[in-house]
């Protein structure tokens, strides 16, 4: 049988075909508003700072259940989106060099068919739907081929790590320094009352963005998974 593709899925196709050859460029960090930070945080021994909080993913949870749609899904989605309209995500840290992206991915962790887990890059799209279905395609492909999805060559990953079989308050990642790039952890969301919370922890090398930047972040967060609507 012949599956016929519609003109919308071409273009989207082709979008992301050309979103993904767009790599990012080197910049001088005096030409950029991050010039300071490079100077005290670039050689730091701990350049990553963490911040703790819980979020009210009510909204997320009904949209679930009511759409049939995975929760962590939802919650790359929200976190692209917040991200994408902050400008400091698009630069990060990558050895000695500050590089400026275009685009914007989320990782998420993936159980694959041997129980072990990998790791799939998403390219983020604001639109909902075809997030969606680049997010079913490559998490599927990745844990029946046991295989990684790796998108740092062209696009700002920022990494998840969803611990759903218990409840926690947070985690640190990795202060290396070898891993810059943002990184979100969180556990299993929890009821109270008639609310759902979901404690996180976003973690972040001081070189690409301030606190300042990380709470707005974290507000932009909230706002975009209380305004989701389907």
């Amino acid at each position: 049988m012949k599956v016929h593709q519609n003109k919308n899925d071409f273009s989207v196709t082709k979008k992301i075909k050309d979103d993904l050859e767009n790599k990012p460029v080197e910049v001088d960090p005096e030409d950029t508003t991050r010039a300071m930070a490079y100077k005290l945080w670039m050689k730091a021994p701990n350049p990553m700072v963490t911040f703790f909080k819980t979020m009210d993913v009510t909204n997320l949870v009904k949209i679930s259940r009511k759409k049939h749609l995975k929760f962590n899904m939802l919650l790359d989605w929200c976190i692209g989106k917040a991200a994408s309209g902050i400008k400091e995500f698009y630069l990060l840290p990558v050895g000695d060099k500050l590089l400026r992206y275009k685009n914007l991915a989320v990782n998420t962790i993936v159980k694959n068919k041997d129980g072990e887990v990998n790791s799939c890059d998403l390219l983020f799209s604001e639109d909902l739907k075809v997030f969606n279905r680049y997010y079913l395609k490559h998490t599927a492909n990745a844990a029946d081929k046991c295989t990684d999805r790796d998108l740092s060559e062209t696009c700002m990953v920022i990494g998840t790590s969803a611990i759903i079989d218990t409840e926690i308050d947070g985690a640190v990642g990795m202060n290396s320094g070898i891993f810059n790039n943002p990184f979100i952890i969180w556990g299993r969301y929890k009821k109270q009352w008639f609310r759902y919370k979901l404690s996180l922890s976003f973690q972040f090398h001081h070189t690409q963005m301030d606190g300042a930047h990380a709470g707005r972040f974290l507000e932009k967060l909230q706002k975009e998974i209380n305004n989701m609507a389907l």
